[in-house]
């Protein structure tokens, strides 16, 4: 079977690695295709997938060309996926609000929320027509032939949520071709707070009952599409061991090793958070003021998040004591090694809001937050922190304040390990529902497999007076109110522009292509 996995960038493909080389050991041939290239390391991970198989390729899908469709289509896009943002829950958490809007073609915002009219019936009315104007759109030529000349027995694409996404023209080529498509949810908020799904895939792979109620509730996926896998990028955690004694490792990072470690793993904020270094200072305050002597001389070591890791370049902590800023992304067998080392040495792991915390489950460690108001957005102003307090009884210790956050992190350097994983009901819930001691990857394998099997649903095609009336719509307006009403605030920053039209320049001079990343 040949299998084309498209992704937005090469990291996304490091939660599919033990998957990926699943389907290449039972024979089938796989080409990993991405739209742009990615500032996180990602494409050393795709290295070595390439490098340990033959039947695993990897490139990039073909530059799209600047034309009237290809605009229309992503400012319908930014608009649909604003509307998401107008629904009262973000009233208190607006920053997603605020960067949708950011994205979204002015006009577009405007009539999304009109004084007189605006309201939850409008957004409805106003969002079948921007739907029904995108679903006039064609997917371009270009991806079309890109599939016809791949010619895959199926199409894997992730993420698909992203704000204005144009790899719904995947999708859609897809179907147009009679190519079964599956999605696979990359993250545990992909569904909850991302962009909603206006085109269905023949399948979605989700971890849990979570994910399946959030894609049949509410991006209204037809349930009998949604498969439940379990999350297969968390496999490896569940049977890893350590790569080096803990002396070793808190002498590598000048920490000492004879008193307890707190691990502090950072968070990707929304864009508009405050400082996450400036929270982390405050955060080390507290610690070192303590009167409980293990919390004041506990070691720590702050683990940077991949996507923000340059703001810590510099940063200068040696006041706070016992203090390392250290860590890299694990997209490769050394990197898993470090940050693995570093859940497993650690007494406990601190956060506002982060995946790391999952991994620190499987570990078994405890894990703890304070909740932090100007960090609302991040933490109560989504829906998946709730999970982590809610989902098989909860596995996030929080604290409202600075004084009940150290004591709970006292108690959790004095924790002694017990028979039972102490994370066990939330795992099984969220993680492995079909059973703690039953790896995900093989079912995520043989759903892939089944994905060929499936009958695809016949594209929908709009005739030709609709498609030309829309382009001719879209050249019209665009001349009679200029740029300032059919261009987002984004579109109209000038220093965004020079480097979108620099890393386009860059792109085009490496190619397209290649069959070895």
């Amino acid at each position: 079977m040949n299998v084309l996995f498209i992704a937005r960038h090469f990291t996304y493909f490091r939660n599919y690695d033990a998957a990926l080389r699943e389907l290449a050991a039972r024979g089938h041939r796989i080409h990993l295709a991405v739209e742009i290239d990615d500032k996180m390391g990602g494409i050393a991970a795709v290295r070595a997938l390439t490098a340990a198989s033959s039947a695993i390729t990897s490139g990039k899908v073909p530059l799209r060309r600047a034309d009237a469709w290809s605009g229309v289509a992503r400012r319908l896009r930014l608009g649909l996926d604003y509307l998401r943002y107008l629904d009262p829950f973000y009233d208190s958490a607006p920053l997603r609000r605020v960067r949708a809007r950011d994205r979204t073609p002015r006009l577009l915002a405007a009539l999304a929320d009109p004084p007189l009219v605006g309201g939850e019936r409008w957004r409805r009315t106003y969002g079948r027509l921007l739907h029904a104007l995108d679903v006039a759109v064609p997917p371009p030529d270009s991806i079309v032939e890109y599939l016809r000349t791949q010619a895959p027995d199926v199409m894997l694409i992730t993420p698909l949520v992203d704000l204005g996404s144009q790899q719904l023209d995947y999708v859609r080529a897809a179907r147009q071709l009679g190519i079964p498509c599956g999605l696979a949810v990359w993250s545990w908020d992909h569904l909850s707070s991302k962009a909603l799904l206006r085109v269905y895939p023949d399948r979605v792979f989700v971890w849990n009952a979570i994910q399946r109620d959030e894609a049949v509730r509410v991006h209204r996926v037809p349930a009998d599409r949604v498969v439940v896998t379990g999350a297969q990028c968390f496999d490896h955690w569940f049977t890893r061991t350590p790569s080096r004694t803990r002396a070793d490792f808190c002498e590598a990072l000048g920490l000492p090793a004879g008193r307890p470690l707190v691990l502090y793993v950072c968070t990707a904020l929304i864009k508009g958070s405050p400082s996450e270094v400036e929270f982390v200072r405050e955060w080390l305050t507290w610690l070192r003021g303590s009167d409980d002597r293990a919390v004041a001389e506990a070691g720590v070591l702050v683990r940077p998040h991949p996507s923000s890791a340059g703001m810590w370049r510099g940063v200068d902590l040696s006041a706070y004591g016992p203090v390392a800023v250290w860590g890299g992304n694990p997209v490769d067998e050394p990197s898993r090694r470090d940050y693995f080392d570093s859940l497993y040495h650690s007494a406990a792991v601190v956060g506002l809001n982060t995946s790391a915390f999952l991994e620190a489950a499987i570990v078994g460690r405890e894990v703890l937050t304070v909740l932090v108001p100007r960090f609302h957005d991040n933490q109560m102003g989504t829906a998946h922190f709730r999970y982590l307090l809610q989902v098989g009884g909860g596995m996030l210790r929080v604290a409202d304040d600075a004084a009940r956050h150290v004591e709970q992190l006292g108690a959790a350097l004095r924790r002694t390990a017990g028979a039972e994983h102490p994370h066990r009901a939330f795992l099984e819930a969220f993680l492995r529902p079909q059973g703690l001691d039953r790896p995900s990857t093989p079912l995520f394998v043989e759903a892939v497999e089944e994905l060929r099997e499936c009958a695809v649903q016949p594209a929908m095609r709009a005739g030709r007076w609709k498609r030309a009336v829309l382009g001719q719509a879209a050249r019209a307006m665009s001349a009679l109110l200029g740029d300032s009403l059919t261009r987002s605030p984004r579109e109209l920053d000038p220093a965004r522009q020079a480097r979108i039209a620099a890393a386009a320049s860059a792109s085009a001079a490496g190619g397209q292509d290649t069959d070895r990343a």
